[in-house]
């Protein structure tokens, strides 16, 4: 008889995926606001994927989920698009949308594919994503249902576990024209994420924040003041205010993604009006 543990059928290593509804150029002039170089790819009609290496949860013990919020909330805020992050570690898997200065909204479930969520919050998604009201939200409704098999998944190797959950969401949403390229499988480590982005036609990589814009990112300049167009010093002040409120809030709610946002909003403030008054008329 075999005394072998049986081999869990979700990746206990976390990973994230951030997806923006933009171009990847859009994407790539405020890409540097979150400070870790990433690869940038185009992931459906409309769509642009970020595969981060994961620096917060693998070196500085963060937990993922709470990186990942973070970081959608900042960008969706300094943008004038929406961001969709999917997050997974050992325990649980999930996502987050962010858009603007709304709450983010998200669905929870946990290894074995049990739902740890609201059925509101999915619904909330939808409308906000602009899913069909009838059709889509029937198919994610499905989503929040618990597996009969899911107590068993693990060592049966049966059941739909919270990959599979990932999975289902993804087939839902190529009805609003996301398209994961091959390889950038959610649930898989960070390491495999990168080596299959990097091998992907049309990949690029972000920069660092400081860095000399692109002429495609100067013409974006009007409205993403750190990649150094002119007026940078107001927006910048702007932004360091609204990173003010945004962690105060976060602060007083427990809520590390938009103390994480505040934060990243008061750096990248700080830099823009340090440039602003540094920079020669």
């Amino acid at each position: 008889m075999s005394t072998e543990e049986p081999v869990p059928a979700f990746a206990p290593a976390p990973g994230a995926l951030l997806l923006c509804r933009a171009e990847p150029e859009a994407v790539a002039a405020v890409a540097p606001l979150l400070g870790e170089r990433m690869p940038l790819v185009g992931a459906g009609e409309g769509w642009s994927a970020l595969v981060p290496r994961g620096g917060p949860w693998r070196e500085g013990g963060e937990p993922v989920d709470r990186v990942a919020t973070g970081w959608a909330a900042a960008l969706a805020v300094c943008a004038p698009w929406p961001v969709l992050a999917l997050w997974w570690d050992a325990d649980r898997a999930g996502y987050t949308l962010a858009s603007g200065f709304r709450r983010p909204v998200g669905y929870v479930w946990l290894a074995d594919g049990t739902p740890a969520g609201e059925d509101e919050a999915m619904r909330t998604f939808a409308a906000r994503i602009g899913l069909d009201p009838v059709l889509d939200v029937q198919s994610l409704d499905r989503l929040t249902r618990p597996d009969p098999d899911a107590g068993q998944g693990a060592a049966a190797g049966a059941g739909v576990d919270a990959r599979a959950r990932l999975r289902g969401l993804l087939a839902v949403l190529t009805r609003a024209g996301i398209t994961l390229p091959a390889g950038l499988a959610p649930g898989e480590d960070a390491d495999h994420l990168g080596r299959a982005a990097r091998a992907l036609p049309g990949v690029r990589w972000t920069e660092a924040a400081g860095r000399r814009p692109t002429a495609d990112e100067s013409r974006l300049a009007a409205w993403m003041f750190w990649v150094g167009g002119p007026g940078a010093r107001a927006p910048a002040l702007a932004q360091t205010a609204a990173g003010l409120t945004l962690t105060a809030w976060g602060l007083r709610r427990h809520s590390g993604g938009w103390t994480t946002a505040g934060a990243l909003l008061i750096a990248h403030g700080a830099l823009g009006t340090a440039h602003g008054l540094t920079k020669r008329p």
